[in-house]
């Protein structure tokens, strides 16, 4: 078995204090943001759930069981942390309503109803919304501030949470077994979250690399940009001003790769640092081409958007900010406060 790493370097530019991260679940709210208006009618119900102390399928089981479904037909945009408290969308395709739509059970509340023409897919929610308590931390105004104005310019390094990882980083040993051969015949849904973890570790590892050598959010030779906001890529001939101003105006962003088949697309320098990632992890890389998945890019930078940290109450800030799906609330907090699980 290899040996990972995942004390992944910040980019913060003072010293972080500790504080208490996820003291109770409601420390930690998120609610999805869908980005796109139902239509009203259609085979689809949607239901607005609000979970505390609940993981994604455990409330899709409840719904199910409520829906007389099965589990699998049951819609969600992403999976969401167990210890918050959380409102996310679940569509499953029913003739009828649910007769009792704020009925409470346990952890799980139904918030609102709306039929709508498709299932929900995955990914398919712009933005999740966080507003997040620590506590037992103390911060000066002016870096309260400083903090917040510098995270609002300049974003924090795109790293995928510890949580893709699983307790004690289990994931990752059962990533490696996968692609070595050694598990057998799993669900495909474990799969799916081994094959991520493998992805995410590579992602993670180029992008620390990168932090170390401060030039994550900066032009490297043989970088590929991503386009704010879209799917886009484009490989940067050049470092030009033009090139500048659209990276200081958080325009566009550089990429680090999403292990899979194929050639990268980086070149030269940002190449070079990638396969030498990749050598280092080879039972990781050569596994995830040969079970079929494509090289892809993701962005090195995040920018949270809507961010504001104030102080609440004795020894607590709040932060609040919102994230494109697939991003990570644990990447903008662990650039302000030491904790465990950032």
């Amino acid at each position: 078995m290899m040996t990972y790493q995942f004390d992944f370097p910040c980019a913060c530019e003072f010293d972080r204090q500790p504080a208490l991260f996820r003291h109770l679940p409601g420390d930690f709210l998120v609610e999805e943001e869908l980005g796109f208006e139902l239509t009203g009618t259609g085979d689809h119900l949607w239901l607005l759930v609000e979970k505390k102390e609940m993981n994604t399928m455990d409330a899709a089981r409840i719904l199910a069981k409520m829906t007389d479904s099965n589990i699998h037909e049951i819609g969600y945009a992403g999976l969401k942390d167990k210890r918050a408290v959380t409102r996310q969308w679940f569509s499953v395709k029913s003739a009828a309503d649910l007769a009792e739509p704020n009925e409470s059970i346990g952890g799980f509340k139904i918030l609102a109803q709306k039929r709508n023409a498709r299932k929900l897919r995955k990914g398919s929610h712009r933005n999740n919304h966080f507003v997040i308590t620590l506590k037992d931390i103390e911060m000066d105004e002016s870096v309260i501030a400083s903090l917040s104005e510098n995270l609002s310019v300049k974003g924090v390094p795109n790293y995928f949470g510890l949580q893709r990882f699983g307790n004690s980083g289990n994931n990752m040993l059962k990533a490696e077994a996968l692609l070595a051969g050694k598990l057998g015949k799993i669900p495909r849904f474990q799969r799916g979250i081994y094959l991520s973890a493998a992805r995410s570790y590579l992602f993670n590892s180029v992008l620390a690399a990168r932090v170390k050598d401060n030039n994550w959010d900066q032009f490297v030779n043989g970088d590929v940009m991503a386009l704010a906001g879209t799917s886009s890529v484009f490989k940067a001939q050049q470092d030009d001003d033009a090139l500048q101003s659209r990276l200081l105006s958080l325009d566009i962003h550089p990429t680090g790769p999403m292990w899979g088949a194929g050639e990268l697309t980086s070149s030269n320098d940002v190449q070079e640092l990638e396969n030498a990632i990749a050598d280092k992890y080879p039972i990781l890389a050569q596994g995830l081409a040969a079970v079929g998945l494509k090289q892809e890019r993701r962005s090195l930078r995040l920018i949270p958007e809507k961010l504001t940290i104030r102080p609440a109450g004795d020894r607590e800030l709040v932060v609040e900010f919102s994230l494109p799906s697939g991003t990570y609330a644990t990447s903008v907090l662990r650039e302000i406060v030491v904790a465990p699980g950032l």
